[in-house]
């Protein structure tokens, strides 16, 4: 069975997970996996982009680099990056046949599709000297947590998904920040609690991303910065990838970063068209600052389990009405819901149909708000780095 075919039989989503279960299997087959060292990313927001600059850079300065994260947008192969580009179709089935053989039938039928990935992922990367590896809801019962870390890099921590994580930011920064096994540099957080939690792990190194990074690397990020045409929050995700740099003893110049695209971040598909996958009011509120003075018809949906409502209010100065894309997945949430709350804001709405070239088009809400946008109205069915 392919790969592909493999995990079309795993359900992606679930209301309860078993927390034991990645650390049970992995204990079984650690000893015939490599391990390289491990850069952990965690946080709300931002890990993708963090892990890209730091993977990238770490490619341009000769190492073996894997870099993990998720969920892709438009092929499975997005998730697993190898030495500066997707891994294969090929390289993927091959981890995925050594996975089979390495795990007892029951162990491989009972891991969910983010699990699986997980494992398989470092099976694909056991000749790295580093993985940078991202988180995915969660922290300390995240299955990327089960590998030894070097370092545990802490990007901006907000509300999300809230039902796994808690219901308030110490209890979201508490399951966050246990993930931590030695060190830690921790982003600028817009919410104090973090920091009140991150000081009680007494037996913790865990540094301010602002302690590790002198007037040199400040200038060397304002000219990356602009080299790459970076929005405020992404400029924040680079400053966080310098200071895991110098905590590994890494050297590097500006042009390290020169090829660190993650596609779906503030992306430009089309003169008119801005593709971004965030979906939480952190997101949105990164966004309404990075397009401030702009207007946009929003191209938008949202999961239930998202306070849409917040999101759209935080949207409301650059949007000039909203265009709701028909997404057919279990976790969406009722159009009518939606419009209701639209109506509730005073935005204008409408269903999506098709891109006009007059208007200027703002398309976010989620992962596979992308998909549906790109794929079927795009025409894009993946992409190149």
């Amino acid at each position: 069975m392919s790969l592909q075919e493999y995990l079309n039989a795993k359900p992606l989503y679930y209301d309860e997970i078993d927390y034991s279960r990645m650390p049970r299997v992995y204990e079984k087959i650690k000893h015939s996996l490599k391990i390289p060292k491990i850069i952990h990313i965690i946080g709300t927001n931002g890990k993708g982009t963090t892990g890209r600059f730091l993977a990238t850079a770490l490619f341009a300065n000769g190492y073996r680099v894997g870099h993990y994260t998720s969920p892709h947008i438009l092929e499975f192969n997005e998730r697993v990056w190898l030495n500066g580009e997707n891994a294969s179709d090929e390289e993927l089935q091959n981890a995925h046949e050594e996975l089979q053989k390495l795990l007892s039938k029951e162990d491989a039928d009972a891991l969910s599709y983010f699990e699986y990935t997980t494992i398989l992922s470092m099976l694909v990367f056991s000749e790295c000297e580093f993985v940078v590896m991202e988180a995915g809801l969660g922290g300390e019962h995240d299955a990327t947590a089960v590998f030894p870390k070097v370092v545990t890099l802490v990007t901006p921590i907000a509300y999300d998904h809230e039902a796994f994580l808690g219901s308030d930011i110490s209890q979201i920064a508490t399951t966050k920040l246990n993930a931590i096994q030695k060190s830690a540099i921790i982003a600028n957080q817009r919410f104090g609690e973090v920091y009140d939690v991150a000081q009680s792990l007494a037996d913790k190194n865990i540094y301010r991303v602002d302690e590790r990074l002198d007037e040199d690397d400040k200038k060397n990020i304002l000219e990356i910065s602009k080299n790459l045409s970076l929005a405020p929050y992404l400029v924040q995700n680079l400053s966080l990838s310098i200071s895991a740099l110098k905590f590994l003893g890494v050297s590097y110049k500006a042009d390290d970063f020169k090829n660190a695209k993650l596609f779906g971040r503030l992306s430009r598909v089309a003169k008119n068209v801005i593709v971004d996958v965030g979906h939480n009011a952190l997101a949105a509120s990164s966004i309404a600052e990075a397009l401030a003075g702009e207007k946009f018809t929003l191209i938008y949906n949202s999961y239930r389990d998202k306070n849409y409502k917040e999101i759209l209010s935080i949207l409301k100065p650059i949007v000039l009405s909203v265009e709701i894309i028909e997404v057919v997945n279990q976790r969406v949430e009722e159009i009518e819901k939606i419009q209701n709350a639209l109506d509730d804001l005073g935005i204008k709405h409408t269903i999506f149909k098709e891109i006009k070239e007059e208007q200027n088009y703002l398309v976010f809400g989620s992962f596979s708000v992308a998909e549906k946008f790109l794929k079927e109205h795009m025409g894009v069915a993946k992409y190149t780095i």
